[in-house]
């Protein structure tokens, strides 16, 4: 029986799935050397799954520069401190490597953020954004994405904290995990969709996927 995969999906379907929990081990990365480690790590994995955090700022006109970069294996996530570390020689080795399946989500936007710390030649990248408009998907976002395929639900609830305090808290270092753990996750399934054509598109009534978002506004 080929999967069933909505063109959309509402927020109010997504509020009622189980919430992810990050099943592997999370490494946080503060220095130089343990970034040398953790990128010949990371180099020697078949894909590789990337996001990125950056401070938000409440105050009209600050900005702050992005502070965290995450790095996910099938089973292990690292996480750069680049508020520590900057795109130090071996961070800069990793996002400029072709050789290794990178995949990311809407990456030209955090390839941006990263650029601002200084200038790399970006390595070839897998944007899952693309993968889903193949199969017919339009939520673009990666909690609708994770939900549709997968019918469980990734909190965005750490998203806007501080992602420069001198030490992260537990639940942040899970939700960034999650984020990048789930690019590689659906990296696999959609390659996997698309190579056995083993799915079959829903398309939601126009009406119906508005209404339920009325009702939760």
């Amino acid at each position: 029986m080929k999967k069933l995969i909505q063109n959309k999906v509402d927020k109010k379907t997504i509020a009622d799935f189980p919430r992810v929990s990050f099943p592997g081990k999370i490494i946080v990365v503060l220095s130089e050397p343990e970034a040398e480690r953790a990128v010949d790590y990371l180099l020697a994995q078949p894909v590789l799954g990337f996001d990125t955090e950056t401070r938000p700022s409440f105050k009209k006109g600050v900005r702050h520069k992005c502070s965290l970069l995450q790095v996910s294996t099938a089973d292990c996530c690292f996480l750069f401190r680049l508020n520590y570390i900057g795109l130090c020689k071996a961070v800069r080795r990793l996002l400029e490597d072709t050789t290794v399946t990178k995949v990311g989500l809407a990456w030209s936007n955090d390839a941006h953020g990263l650029r601002e710390l200084g200038e790399f030649n970006m390595g070839t990248f897998v944007d899952l954004q693309d993968m889903a408009r193949k199969i017919g998907i339009e939520d673009q976002s990666l909690m609708k994405l994770y939900a549709n395929v997968f019918g469980e639900r990734i909190s965005k609830r750490e998203q806007l904290t501080n992602w420069e305090r001198d030490v992260l808290e537990e639940s942040q270092k899970r939700y960034a995990a999650i984020d990048a753990w789930a690019c590689v996750r659906l990296y696999c399934e959609f390659k996997r969709m698309l190579e056995r054509n083993d799915y079959e598109l829903v398309i939601v009534p126009e009406e119906i996927n508005k209404k339920n978002e009325e009702d939760i506004s």
